[in-house]
This record gives C-alpha cells, structure tokens and sequence, in this order.
C-alpha cells in the first residue's frame, strides 16, 4: 500500500471511529462494528493500530488537534475577549448536540491512556488558552481588575467538563449542549465589569436573530 494511500485508509478510519465513539460512547462500540461500518475486514484495521486502545488515543489526539487549531482560530477572529469565549462555547455547544454523555466515563474508565492525555490538555493547551483570554479581558477593560488568574483558570477548566458529569447533570433533565451554554454564562458573568456586560448582551441579541431568522 502506497503511504498516500495508507493515510487517506488511517484517516477514514479514525473519522469513522471517532463518529462512532461520539454518537454511542466508547465501550459499545468494537473493531468489529468500526469494520462493518467501513465495509472493509478487521485485519485491515490491524495494519494501523494493534488494539482498540491505539485506536482510541489516536482519536483523542485527532480531536485534540482539532480543538487546537479552532480556538486558536477564535482567539484570532474575535473582536474582543468576550466573543472569543461566545465563538467557543457556539463550537462546543455544536459538537455536544451529537455527542454521547457516557464517552468521557468510558474514557476514564476503560482507556486511561488517553485519559491522562486529555488531562494533560486541559491544564497545558486549554489553561493557556483561557488565561490569556483573561489577560486580553482585562488589557481591554471587560474583565475585572484583581482576578486570581491562575484560580479563576482552573475554575474555567473544571467547570467548562462538569457537563459530563451525569450524577450532576443527567442528560435527561440537563442537556449538554444548553447546560454548557449556561455554565459558560455563569462563568462569563464573573468575570466581567459593566463594559463587559454589554458586550454579553450583544453577543446574546446577536444569537438570539439568527436562531429566529
């Protein structure tokens, strides 16, 4: 197999792969279903990772990267540090509405490999990340002066994956993608001074036309 081909073959299985796990969690799903789904034999899927557990970080770093150069994208397309947080959440809200709330247990769970390395993410790339959206906040005068940034990072980060916790808010009764609207607010509203107030307002206003248009 020619090495183009063999990516373009490593690509369509990761992306299948990652679907899967994404719509019904992880654990239910095996190498076998992923072929079936592929139309190709399972072997096939041996020749690019040697287990479910390669197959799993594999795609844990795809979508890691994928975050990556998204937020970097937002950090530069937004008008202010407000709209970054409002460009994030909209990117987050949209994946989370196909999403499996039991992916994350099962990633702790069963593959703790790929589990420290999204812990590994969130307090390397995404603490940078929201802290210097913080600083910007503050340069542009709509955070608050005073912020413990490293605290109020941290708070960031933890609040931001408490939608995956069930006992706290079951998928029934909380949906993901509103409950991470909502917390993202909270956060946005602690943060801000009166100028910063505004801006949420506008940036609300703004979603608000397009979802009735």
């Amino acid at each position: 197999m020619e090495n183009k081909e063999k990516t373009e073959s490593k690509d369509r299985i990761l992306e299948k792969a990652a679907d899967l796990f994404m719509r019904y969690g992880i654990r239910s799903i095996t190498m076998d279903e992923i072929a079936a789904q592929l139309g190709i034999s399972k072997k096939t899927i041996y020749q690019f990772f040697t287990d479910k557990d390669e197959m799993v970080e594999a795609v844990v770093d795809e979508e890691m990267k994928e975050n990556e150069n998204a937020c970097r994208e937002f950090k530069v397309n937004a008008e202010d540090a407000v709209q970054e947080i409002f460009l994030a959440m909209e990117d987050m809200q949209e994946m989370l509405k196909t999403m499996n709330p039991q992916l994350m247990y099962d990633l702790e769970k069963h593959h703790p490999g790929a589990y420290r390395r999204l812990k590994q993410y969130k307090y390397h790339f995404l603490y940078t990340m929201i802290r210097e959206n913080l600083e910007r906040g503050i340069k542009e005068e709509i955070y608050r002066s005073g912020l413990n940034l490293d605290i109020t990072t941290r708070h960031r980060i933890e609040t931001a994956f408490m939608i995956f916790n069930q006992d706290a808010f079951p998928q029934n009764k909380f949906p993901m993608n509103q409950t991470c609207q909502e917390l993202a607010l909270l956060y946005l509203h602690s943060i801000i001074n009166s100028r910063g107030k505004k801006l949420i307002d506008k940036y609300l206003n703004e979603r608000e036309k397009i979802t009735y248009e």
